[in-house]
C-alpha cells in the first residue's frame, strides 16, 4: 500500500475513533451546552480539537492544589470564624425586605462559607486615580501588614505612588506582601517585582504557568486568579473591579478608557477580605499567616451589612451564579446591571426572564465596543434574544465600562469582580460583596445611573438592520460561547 494512503486511513480511522470516542464521554462530565461546544469543535478538528480539550477542558484544579485549599480553608474557619461572630446581624438588622434578604444572605453564607456583617463604612471610589491616591495613603498608615490581590498589576505614571507607598512601608518593618495573577500580571513579575523584592515587599504570582502542567500547582492556563483585593492591618480593605493599572490599560492608541468602582471599607468585612487572601496566599506559598483576627476589635460606628462571597473552581458549585440567579427570580421592582462581559448560561437566561416576568424592569449597561473581539461577538449574539424576553439594553459609550454591579429593587446589591459571563461565574477565582439595605445601595445605584446616562438604549428595530455578515460571525461565536 502506498505510504500517503496508509496515512490517509490512519488519518481517518483516529479522526472517526476520536469522535465516537467524544461522544460517549465528553457529555458525562460538562453541562449540556458546554459538551455541545466541544463536540462541535472536535467534530469539525478531530486532532487538533482534542488537543485543545485535553488543555483547556477540565475545569478542575490539579489534586494538590485542591488540597491545599482545603486544608487552609479549615485551618481558615477555626481561626475566623469566632471573630465574625461578634459582628454578625440579627436578621432584624437586615434593612429592607426582611425575609427575602434574610434568605438571600443564608444562601450567601452556605455558599461562601461567611456570614453577613454590621458596623461597616464604606466609600465608593469611581477613578483610578482616586483610588490608586487612597490605598497609598492607607498603606503609608499601616503599622503591621499590608495585604494586596491583583489580576493586573502594573506599574506606570498612574499607579506609581502605590509603588513608592509599598517600598516605604517595607522599608520601617510593615509586613508587604503581594500577589497577582501569572498570567494577567507577567509583565510586571518580569520587570518590576525584582525591584519590589529588592525593597522588602514579598511578591508571588499566583496560578503559574505551565502549559504542559509540569508544576504539579498549574492548571489549565486560561484558569486566573481574577480577585482584586488589598487589606491594612486587618481593618481597612478595599475589593472591586479595578486593576492596578492606568485606565487606558496601556492601550491609549485605541481611545478607550475603562471606568471602575472600587469600595473602601472599614469594619469586619476587611477581616472577610483579608481570609479570601490568607487562602490564595497559603496555596501559592504553604505559608500560613497570622491575621491577627482575634485581637481586632470594631467600633461599630458603621451603618452597612455587608457580606463577602468568594467564588472559583475551589468551591462545590458555583457560588456567584447560584446567588445571582437567587437574587433574580426574588425581583419584583427593578433590577440593573453593569458588566463589560455577558455571555449567559441557561441559569442566567432564566433569571433574567423570571424577573421580567414577577413585573420587575431589567436594565443591562454594557459597553457599546468591546475590548475583547470574539467575546464581544458572542454578547451581541444574544441580545436579540434578551430583548425578546423584555430586558433593557443600554450601550454605554464613553468607554469599556469595567464595573461589575447588580442592584435589585433598591435594597440589595452585588458588588465586585466577577462579569455576568460563564468564565467569571465557573473558570476564575474571583470576590464579590452583597450590600443589604436601601441607603447602602443608594450609593451604588447613583453611579448605575451615571452610566445610564452615558448610554444609548438599544432597540429591536435597530438591531435587527445590521448587516448579514455581521449576524454570521456573532452566530458563529455564540456557538463558542460556554468556551469562553
Amino acid at each position: 500500500m502506498d505510504l500517503s494512503l496508509l496515512l490517509i486511513l490512519i488519518h481517518d480511522l483516529s479522526s472517526v475513533s476520536i469522535r465516537l470516542a467524544t461522544i460517549a464521554l465528553i457529555p458525562r462530565w460538562h453541562s449540556p451546552s458546554v459538551a455541545m461546544a466541544w463536540l462541535l469543535v472536535i467534530f469539525f478538528w478531530p486532532i487538533p480539537g482534542l488537543v485543545l480539550y485535553l488543555v483547556f477542558g477540565s475545569f478542575k484544579l490539579p489534586t494538590q492544589r485542591a488540597e491545599r485549599h482545603e486544608k487552609i480553608l479549615k485551618d481558615l474557619d477555626r481561626t475566623c470564624c469566632a471573630a465574625w461572630e461578634g459582628e454578625r446581624p440579627e436578621e432584624k438588622d437586615l434593612p429592607g425586605d426582611l425575609l427575602r434578604l434574610s434568605r438571600l444572605a443564608s444562601l450567601a453564607e452556605k455558599l461562601g462559607d461567611m456570614p453577613p456583617t454590621r458596623g461597616n463604612t464604606i466609600d465608593i471610589i469611581d477613578s483610578t486615580d482616586d483610588m490608586v491616591r487612597s490605598l497609598a495613603s492607607d498603606i503609608d498608615t499601616a503599622r503591621h501588614h499590608v495585604n494586596l490581590l491583583y489580576y493586573i498589576f502594573s506599574k506606570d505614571q498612574v499607579t506609581g505612588p502605590v509603588f513608592d507607598a509599598l517600598e516605604r512601608a517595607a522599608a520601617r518593618g510593615v509586613s508587604c506582601r503581594l500577589l497577582v495573577d501569572s498570567l494577567g500580571s507577567r509583565q510586571f513579575l518580569k520587570r518590576d517585582a525584582p525591584s519590589l523584592r529588592a525593597a522588602g515587599v514579598q511578591v508571588v504570582g499566583a496560578l503559574p504557568l505551565s502549559m504542559f502542567r509540569r508544576d504539579p500547582l498549574s492548571a489549565r492556563f486560561d484558569l486566573r486568579n481574577h480577585r482584586k483585593i488589598a487589606v491594612i492591618d486587618g481593618r481597612t480593605g478595599y475589593m472591586g473591579s479595578h486593576n492596578m493599572i492606568e485606565p487606558s490599560y496601556g492601550g491609549k492608541a485605541r481611545g478607550l478608557l475603562w471606568k471602575d468602582l472600587t469600595m473602601r471599607v472599614e469594619g469586619p468585612e476587611s477581616l472577610q477580605l483579608q481570609r479570601v487572601f490568607l487562602e490564595d496566599w497559603y496555596v501559592e506559598t504553604l505559608e500560613l499567616l497570622d491575621d491577627r483576627a482575634g485581637d481586632i476589635l470594631f467600633s461599630h460606628h458603621g451603618e452597612h451589612v455587608l457580606q463577602t462571597v468568594p467564588s472559583g473552581p475551589s468551591y462545590r458549585t458555583e457560588n456567584y451564579q447560584r446567588l445571582v440567579v437567587s437574587a433574580l427570580h426574588s425581583a419584583s421592582r427593578e433590577v440593573v446591571i453593569t458588566t463589560p462581559y455577558l455571555i449567559p448560561d441557561e441559569s442566567l437566561m432564566e433569571g433574567l426572564e423570571v424577573a421580567v416576568l414577577n413585573g420587575a424592569t431589567i436594565k443591562l449597561i454594557i459597553p457599546r465596543r468591546s475590548d475583547q473581539f470574539f467575546v464581544g461577538k458572542a454578547a451581541k449574539a444574544y441580545y436579540d434574544i434578551l430583548m425578546d424576553k423584555g430586558v433593557r439594553i443600554f450601550l454605554y459609550g464613553d468607554g469599556v465600562i469595567h464595573a461589575k454591579t447588580m442592584s435589585v429593587d433598591g435594597d440589595l446589591c452585588f458588588f465586585g469582580s466577577s462579569n455576568f459571563d460563564i468564565r467569571s461565574f465557573t473558570l476564575n477565582f474571583e470576590i464579590n460583596c452583597v450590600i443589604y439595605g436601601k441607603n447602602s445601595v443608594a450609593r451604588i445605584r447613583q453611579e448605575q445611573e451615571k452610566f445610564l446616562e452615558a448610554s444609548t438604549e438599544l432597540f429591536m428595530e435597530e438591531w435587527e438592520k445590521r448587516p448579514f455578515l455581521f449576524k454570521t460571525v456573532e452566530g458563529i461565536a455564540k456557538l463558542f460561547s460556554p468556551l469562553l
